[in-house]
């Protein structure tokens, strides 16, 4: 019997799929430490963002044959080092698009009417500064009309254009691998012509950066690397700009975000990752324009639901022609 470990969970659905076509699947999480002993007991390992495979754990797991990544980024995985010690290595890349783009805009929403800012103080000094809240809040800023500045121009990327496009903002995008993109919205209340293609040119990188009202980036992103959206590149922004990561933690330094909220240069930013998880820069955890969530970009119920049968399919599909 095939044995496989979820070891960062997998959505019901998925899990009857496997044990339907025979596995045996465990979702009792093993700790980092434990998983090199644990996983010799095991055919597969299925995993998330939280569990990391790397070189060392790989080498020492002489059996194990497949590792599905419920997501779309490969950064927690030494997939070269897997792939030479023929290891099939899976992920999902189309499953959680539409909820990272959704959070997107839920944090785009927050910073451009201050949300992040009222929910923190309203609860415990909203009589007392009730005016003075209302006075800021009432500087924000609407989205339409605005510039959407898209870096990375994948599956998520995407997505978040359609979005933009249908709150009637201007969107550029970059990604150096990508030229053009027929976008196709879904609009049912125009009937039998609910779908319309919408042509994408991508520009360069430049254009992107100096233009945009809001950049949100969707890159990858390896732990230990310099963060390409530091000091030198925001500078390069529009003051007031507001920049959103729900891609990498370490995609943008938060040191030199820190630096240009408190300078006025970023308006605001929106953070569902963190170069350290749990995050412990609790300047940029407490600052009042930063809208914060825990790294749940992909994880609506939804998308937990369509991750884990893709996963699953895929996986089935392995062993079965294995």
């Amino acid at each position: 019997m095939i044995r496989i470990l979820a070891n960062d969970g997998i959505d019901n659905s998925g899990k009857t799929l496997l044990e339907a076509a025979g596995f045996f699947v465990e979702t009792n999480k093993v700790p980092q430490d434990k998983l090199s002993e644990a996983l010799q007991d095991f055919d597969a390992v299925l995993v998330r963002s939280a569990t990391k495979i790397r070189k060392e754990l790989l080498a020492s797991c002489p059996h194990l044959k497949l590792i599905g990544r419920g997501g779309v980024g490969l950064d927690n995985i030494d997939v070269e080092f897997a792939k030479q010690k023929g290891i099939k290595v899976i992920n999902t890349p189309a499953s959680s698009s539409v909820s990272v783009a959704e959070l997107v805009f839920t944090h785009l929403f927050a910073g451009a009417r201050f949300i992040q800012h009222t929910n923190r103080i309203m609860p415990s000094e909203g009589n007392a500064k009730f005016a003075e809240l209302k006075k800021k809040a009432s500087e924000g800023v609407e989205l339409q009309g605005k510039t959407m500045g898209i870096f990375g121009f994948g599956r998520i990327g995407q997505e978040v254009a359609k979005m933009a496009i249908g709150l009637g903002m201007k969107v550029l995008a970059f990604d150096p691998y990508v030229e053009k993109v027929d976008l196709t919205l879904n609009l049912p209340m125009l009937g039998t012509q609910s779908r319309i293609k919408v042509p994408i040119q991508t520009v360069s990188e430049q254009s992107v950066i100096t233009q945009s009202d809001f950049i949100t980036f969707h890159i990858p992103f390896n732990e230990g690397d310099k963060s390409p959206v530091d000091a030198n590149m925001i500078a390069k922004m529009k003051r007031g700009v507001a920049l959103i990561n729900c891609s990498r933690g370490g995609v943008i330094s938060e040191t030199d975000l820190l630096a240009a909220l408190e300078s006025g240069h970023v308006a605001f930013a929106g953070l569902d990752v963190f170069e350290k998880e749990p995050p412990v820069n609790m300047q940029i955890l407490q600052h009042p324009h930063v809208s914060l969530s825990p790294h749940v970009g992909g994880s609506t119920k939804e998308a937990q639901n369509r991750i884990s049968i893709e996963l699953a399919e895929k996986v089935i599909e392995y062993f079965r022609n294995a």
